[in-house]
């Protein structure tokens, strides 16, 4: 017989309620569950709070599995890296200025030399001992000492210096030392992040994080040879000689100098590149100084003025004032009133650029040079001489 809309069958009732039987007793059976452990171990039901010494409730994050990076964090850079930035502490004896004057001795006796203490980073580069820092660090040391991050101590002897780089090769004879591992700073962008590792101010080994603000930065009246890498990781006094690395822990640069009115931190650092650092350190490693082309010209910024005296139709380059006799560029038959636009195929837009570009010709070895010279263009072939060694002042 056909059911009527609306009937319900009496099996179907029975089925009902036995659902609900079941459910009434396994709620029944939870909430019991639940009073049990409210009652007896409270501390289950609450999920990331602990109760301090002092009877308060504390909300704690959950522990992370062993192993496990927190996003956007660079402690895998900065484990690879510290422990090859060490801290370089030096010494030098100075004695008064007026201390030979025999009136000066007549009041106040011979003070003596005085000790003068420095400090400073650097880095180590090769399982040798070998370690790059900044040349103003250790110049005129008497003493240098170097820290590792593992307590462990040595006395370094300077391998050699370059000025015009600011940069210094010292050596210590230790086992087992962390070595970091050399970047490409050819490759760097504006804007990749980076890490600053020193010791600033000696407070001990220091991590500051940025990013490249600038290349290629010159004309700051630092160095002779200058193309910083720019950043706003925080760099201090005792900071110079460290280390700046990618995300990756490798190397990029040697930090140097900070622009500051204060003598901290303003966000504006500079650092030596690592490409111009492993420069310096094979030249002096292999051959006790560092070999740099030399033409003998005196190159000056180009203006309106210059070119106008010189009659030189040019809006871009180095034009050349004056031009050593018997050096390398006479010989190859530059003028004053050249403008050099290019040197080896690289474009010169000032003088610093253009003694970089020099610097790194091989000497004896001819490379083009392309000119503007009057209306038309000229293209030289000069042997590049080697760069009389200088010294430079620093500020």
């Amino acid at each position: 017989m056909p059911h009527n809309a609306g009937f319900t069958a009496p099996t179907e009732i029975q089925s009902m309620k036995r659902f609900w039987l079941l459910f009434s007793q396994a709620v029944t059976v939870l909430v019991a569950a639940y009073f049990v452990v409210a009652t007896l171990q409270p501390d289950w039901l609450r999920r990331g709070q602990r109760m301090s010494s002092a009877g308060i409730t504390l909300l704690e994050a959950a522990p992370q599995p062993e192993g496990a990076i927190a996003p956007g964090s660079f402690s895998t850079a900065a484990r690879k890296a510290a422990p090859a930035v060490v801290s370089i502490n030096t010494s030098k004896a100075v004695r008064h200025p007026r201390s030979n004057d025999p009136w000066f001795q007549f009041f106040f006796g011979d003070p003596g030399p005085q000790a003068q203490v420095g400090l400073g980073s650097g880095v180590i580069v090769s399982p040798d001992g070998y370690i790059l820092t900044n040349n103003h660090v250790v110049e005129g040391a008497d003493e240098i000492e170097v820290t590792l991050t593992d307590s462990r101590r040595a006395q370094a002897r300077v391998i050699g210096t370059d000025p015009e780089t600011d940069l210094a090769i010292l050596k210590i004879e230790l086992d087992k030392l962390p070595v970091i591992v050399l970047g490409n700073s050819d490759q760097l962008a504006v804007g990749d992040q980076v890490l600053a590792i020193g010791n600033p101010f000696g407070v001990g080994q220091t991590v500051t994080s940025g990013i490249v603000s600038a290349l290629g930065r010159s004309q700051l009246g630092i160095n002779t040879f200058e193309n910083f890498i720019q950043t706003d990781a925080a760099i201090n006094p005792g900071n110079s000689g460290g280390a700046l690395v990618d995300v990756l822990g490798n190397l990029q640069g040697i930090n140097t100098a900070i622009y500051s009115r204060s003598g901290g931190s303003m966000g504006i650092g500079f650092a030596i590149p690592v490409s111009t650092a492993r420069m310096v350190l094979d030249g002096i490693v292999r051959d006790g100084h560092v070999t740099r082309g030399w033409i003998g010209v005196e190159p000056n910024e180009l203006s309106p003025e210059l070119a106008e005296t010189f009659g030189v139709k040019a809006s871009e380059g180095v034009i050349i004032t004056g031009v050593l006799q018997g050096g390398p560029a006479a010989e190859a038959g530059l003028r004053p009133g050249d403008v050099i636009v290019q040197v080896a195929g690289h474009p010169v837009r000032n003088v610093s650029e253009l003694l970089t570009a020099v610097a790194a010709l091989k000497p004896g070895q001819p490379a083009p040079f392309v000119l503007q010279r009057g209306d038309g263009a000229v293209e030289l072939q000069v042997s590049p001489g080697v760069r009389p060694a200088q010294r430079t002042a620093r500020r």
